[in-house]
């Protein structure tokens, strides 16, 4: 083996990254994509009651659910992917 090459991806380490690696980058980029959608509706939502009824605190209300899913499962993917990396923090 070369210097410097380092021999702990192989064998069934390698496959168990490999894999973990795919499932923790799609269930992340998942995660990620359901929240932006949630939190970007909830924000278009949110306007519109304000805008329509004049009623800002049941608009507001519903922005601040809203985004927080949206951060939540920024936090969630994020996790999933550092997982996916096999990264400790």
């Amino acid at each position: 083996m070369p210097l410097g090459q380092d021999n702990s991806d192989k064998g069934a380490q390698g496959a168990a990254k490999s894999a973990t690696s795919a499932v923790g980058n799609l269930g992340g980029g998942l995660f990620k994509t359901v929240g932006g959608v949630v939190g970007s509706a909830g924000k278009g939502l949110g306007d519109t009651i304000n805008n329509t009824t004049g009623t800002k605190a049941v608009g507001d209300g519903l922005k601040g659910v809203t985004d927080g899913v949206d951060s939540g499962s920024q936090s969630v993917g994020k996790g999933a992917e550092n997982a996916g990396q096999w990264k400790t923090s």
